[in-house]
């Protein structure tokens, strides 16, 4: 039965009053932990930890070990810059990127010795299970874009002259340049002449803007590569998600598509141990980049692809084979918090089903990436809405997840852990929505108190038990706050339909599931019903921009970042066009009148009248910079209190450390003024 008022599934609550609040300066000051690779006793994990360094207004990266049993972490690394792209070679030695050049070190971190010189700038650097060839990413000039490519004579002309689509992307003009895999022989450190195995195709990988090295992998033998690549140019690029999986035969030097007729996404490859399987993650439906990720298993020697998801009610992540081959991990959203999930193969692989997926982790707590696997050990990062990452191990038996390090221990102990529920919400449709609360350390619910509604972008990302380094719930109710966070329609972990139904609809319900969720919270005699805000990036601004338009004097203040005000101007400018596509639709198509009318913000201007603070990176591409300009002109006009923040150099998100100070401050600032 329905209980409206019924808060379930206490997550952590304590606290002591005479600890410290989170603030922006401690939040940053916060140690990132990665996990890298198991040594090859399978004994230890080695982990990386980046620490921002306010003054250069940068990071970095060094490399820690630590026993699967616990105990004290040892430092590796301490050169400047960032280790990364971690291999566990031959001989107990450890292989690392830096700078643009491959590392190897002893296990305890001595002798640490650039290998590679006078190659040239290396990313994505991976060396092959043989140990015989190098393989990286590097830039290739393919096409003219710039006036002096046109021109050698005018060798100063800056202009970019352009006669296709994805002329830009994310957060960077195209400039000619793609990224390529190459490989090279690769003996004690000298590198043979680089093969580039894409020659002089105009495409990209890894993946633009935000692939790395999982897009290229060694076959188990090292005698072929396999990379995913989205083999499309200009317009055909700009409104296609069709990735594939290719194979590069070294011997040959010939290319197999793997995926070929598979029409969506295809990403993520993984090899099993044997070499005889790989699986990989796919989307079934091209131009549709929030379908439903299923796991599709390839036999090398039949040629046989198995959908082993087709009939399972969910979306995967992260997938790789156990350690024997009988099972595939993975990782998925499960109702608000990401899991640890392993699907049992059958001796015919046609004949595994989702009988055969067992969740194996369970908790309020996300799972948030897999390190490797050691006996009956899963190495993992894990998060909650109190805690960043650090690295955990799972009993891949019974499920326990255990603590292995605690890099932000003496921070934490400082301040008062927030009190967080999991409140279950009827929608205006009659659906059970899952709506996180969470609370000030020192809540007192005999007191009253102001009110967040935080609306989460995507659209179809999942509001889990993330830690966020800008939209951090912690740090939001350690200032006083109440944040309600509801996972409204379009979100994964509450089923494929739940997921894929906001597209097309992005004023309609999901907006009605927001004032459902600010609603029911606010019966509630502890919220302050004077003093309700909403708050949001992405699509959690256009939410705002929405919610400001229609929200009946609920709210008594906005703060929308990034956010889509104008969806006409906004298809017109934005790059990803697959993604305006399915979920809006071209703005001359009369089938789409619905979004560009009773969907779209600002056909609703005549109603704002709400303060608002307005946030805008002039490098975001995604949602450019008119949106939040017209926003902000739009409230000056009609004499609303408002504020406009941009960040000339920032993208969609705030990466620059002094610059991400400043957002936290001027977000309070602004809350405090007007809340």
């Amino acid at each position: 039965m329905y209980k409206p008022f019924l808060l379930t599934g206490l997550l952590i609550s304590t606290m002591a009053s005479a600890q410290e609040k989170m603030t922006p300066e401690l939040l940053w000051q916060l140690g990132r932990v990665s996990g890298e690779a198991v040594t090859a006793d399978g004994k230890s994990v080695i982990y990386g930890v980046s620490r921002v360094n306010m003054a250069d207004n940068k990071s970095e990266k060094n490399l820690f070990v630590v026993p699967l049993t616990g105990g004290q972490s040892q430092q590796l690394t301490r050169t400047p810059g960032g280790e990364g792209d971690v291999a566990i070679l031959p001989g107990n030695r450890i292989g690392f990127s830096l700078k643009g050049q491959w590392w190897e070190m002893n296990a305890d971190g001595s002798d640490a010795v650039q290998k590679t010189k006078g190659a040239g700038d290396m990313q994505n650097i991976r060396i092959s299970p043989d140990g015989k060839h190098i393989l990286f990413s590097r830039e290739v000039k393919i096409k003219k874009i710039s006036g002096s490519d046109h021109y050698t004579d005018l060798p100063k002309s800056n202009v970019q002259i352009y006669d296709n689509l994805n002329y830009r992307h994310w957060d960077t003009w195209e400039d000619g340049n793609f990224s390529h895999v190459f490989y090279a022989t690769y003996t004690n450190g000298e590198i043979g002449t680089p093969v580039d195995i894409m020659a002089d195709e105009p495409y990209d990988c890894p993946q633009m803007p935000h692939g790395g090295a999982e897009d290229m992998i060694w076959s188990q033998d090292g005698k072929s590569i396999v990379y995913v690549c989205k083999k499309k140019y200009g317009k055909d690029y700009a409104v296609s998600t069709n990735t594939d999986i290719y194979e590069y035969d070294l011997a040959a030097k010939t290319t197999r598509n793997l995926s070929e007729g598979m029409m969506g996404y295809d990403m993520a490859p993984a090899f099993s141990n044997d070499g005889k399987f790989i699986s990989w993650l796919s989307m079934a439906h091209d131009g549709f980049e929030a379908d439903k990720n299923d796991i599709i298993l390839l036999n090398r020697t039949t040629g046989v692809k198995t959908n082993l998801t087709k009939s399972w009610d969910g979306t995967a992540s992260a997938v790789r084979f156990s350690n024997d081959g009988k099972k595939i991990f993975f990782l998925a959203v499960v109702k608000g918090t990401e899991q640890l999930l392993e699907i049992a193969l059958q001796k015919d692989p046609a004949q595994t089903t989702d009988k055969h997926i067992r969740q194996i982790t369970s908790g309020d707590f996300d799972i948030s990436s897999m390190v490797a696997q050691t006996g009956n050990t899963m190495v993992v990062t894990r998060t909650d809405m109190n805690h960043a990452a650090e690295i955990f191990t799972v009993d891949l038996l019974k499920g326990a997840v255990q603590s292995l390090t605690n890099v932000n221990k003496e921070t934490y102990d400082k301040i008062g852990s927030c009190k967080v529920e999991k409140r279950w919400v009827k929608t205006s449709d009659g659906k059970e929505m899952l709506t996180w609360v969470i609370f000030p350390p020192d809540f007192d619910p005999a007191k009253k108190y102001p009110t967040l509604l935080y609306c989460q972008g995507g659209p179809q990302s999942a509001l889990s038990q993330f830690y966020s380094y800008r939209w951090n719930f912690q740090l939001m109710a350690n200032q006083g706050y109440i944040v309600v966070a509801p996972n409204r329609r379009g979100m994964p972990g509450h089923g494929v339909e739940w997921n894929a139904s906001i597209s097309k609809d992005w004023g309609g319900q999901p907006i009605r599931d927001y004032l459902a969720a600010i609603d029911d919270v606010s019966k509630e005699s502890y919220v302050d019903k004077q003093r309700l805000g909403a708050i949001g990036a992405s699509y959690g601004g256009y939410s705002v921009y929405m919610l400001a338009g229609v929200h009946e004097n609920r709210f008594k203040t906005f703060i929308a970042h990034d956010g889509l005000f104008d969806l006409k101007s906004w298809y017109g400018t934005t790059e990803e066009l697959w993604f305006a596509n399915w979920d809006i639709g071209a703005y001359w198509d009369p089938a789409n009148a619905k979004s560009y009318s009773q969907f779209n913000p600002s056909e609703h201007a005549n109603k704002w009248n709400t303060p608002i603070l307005i946030i805008q990176g002039g490098i975001d591409f995604r949602v450019p910079i008119e949106q939040g300009l017209q926003a902000f002109q739009l409230a000056q006009l009609k004499g609303i209190k408002s504020k406009l923040l941009y960040f000339p150099e920032e993208n969609h998100w705030v990466l620059k450390p002094q610059n991400a100070i400043v957002w936290q401050r001027e977000f309070f600032s602004w809350l405090k003024e007007t809340l």
